[in-house]
């Protein structure tokens, strides 16, 4: 009678063998993990997850006197702190994705090393645990959404709040796939660990963040392609124009995205795949 394994484990995988069906069996884990970084990351803190709204709070006041009062940049003709806590918004869950996937490896050499499990459940669970403060700030966003309301605020949602799952698992594949990358190269260029911070605080001037991109097209058009291919501007720019209104955003921008984003995540499949095998060697 011959036996049936649950779990084979082999030297040698295939570049695009994602293990969906392990990490399907090892589910508690990511449950365990997403738990782990949730509780770790505010256990001694004392406002605790009041931070989920202090952060994007005080930020969007900061971009508002700043870049809205002094620099006197446009808001597309929307309340200034709804415009920037829009972008802070979508750009804060494509950023948290990206910098913890970045450090997944060197982070977790300790569990690697000790136990199998499939190894896409670790940047998955960052995925997902960041699900958690975007919640939170998306319901920010909403109730600042009322308040304009009320006040009688010339935006308007448009039938392209539709796209919002869209653009949410836009955000997070976008996110993972470049966080997989970097986190494989980091393995033997540590370099990178320093330079992620600077390098996603660069990419988050040449996103739509904290300008629409019609100000671009208006006075910067020389510059005007290093912004539109960024595929975080057509995100931000859609979801904008899905719950205020306001901004540029077209259906071919959208999927000249997604397509970007689709080879960004299988070129970070490729990499993460290749590198797992031989990780702790180097680490």
């Amino acid at each position: 009678m011959t036996e049936e394994w649950d779990i084979e484990i082999s030297p040698r995988n295939k570049l695009f063998d994602l293990k969906l069906k392990d990490v399907w069996h090892y589910r508690d884990l990511l449950v365990l993990l997403v738990r782990r970084d949730f509780v770790a990351f505010y256990k001694q803190t004392i406002l605790g997850p009041l931070w989920f709204f202090i952060q994007p709070l005080f930020t969007t006041i900061i971009y508002t006197f700043v870049f809205g009062s002094l620099a006197n940049i446009s808001a597309d003709g929307l309340p200034k702190p709804l415009f920037y806590l829009a972008g802070i918004t979508a750009w804060n869950y494509f950023s948290d994705c990206l910098t913890k996937t970045s450090t997944v490896f060197t982070a977790n050499s300790g569990l690697f090393e000790k136990v199998y499990f499939p190894r896409l459940i670790v940047p998955l669970s960052v995925v997902v645990s960041n699900l958690i403060r975007f919640a939170v700030q998306m319901l920010l966003f909403v109730l600042m959404m009322g308040i304009y309301w009320g006040k009688g605020a010339a935006f308007h949602p448009t039938i392209y709040i539709l796209l919002f799952p869209v653009l949410l698992l836009l955000m997070a594949m976008l996110g993972l796939g470049l966080g997989m990358i970097i986190s494989a190269m980091t393995t033997k260029y540590r370099d990178l660990s320093f330079l992620i911070t600077f390098g996603v605080q660069l990419m988050m001037y040449l996103t739509t963040v904290i300008y629409p991109l019609s100000t671009v097209k208006q006075k910067y058009p020389t510059y005007q392609w290093l912004v539109e291919y960024n595929p975080m501007t057509s995100i931000i720019e859609c979801f904008r124009y899905g719950f205020l209104g306001q901004g540029t955003f077209t259906m071919l921008s959208l999927a000249i995205t997604a397509v970007i984003t689709l080879i960004i995540l299988l070129l970070g499949i490729i990499v993460f795949n290749r590198v797992e095998k031989n990780f702790v060697d180097t680490v």
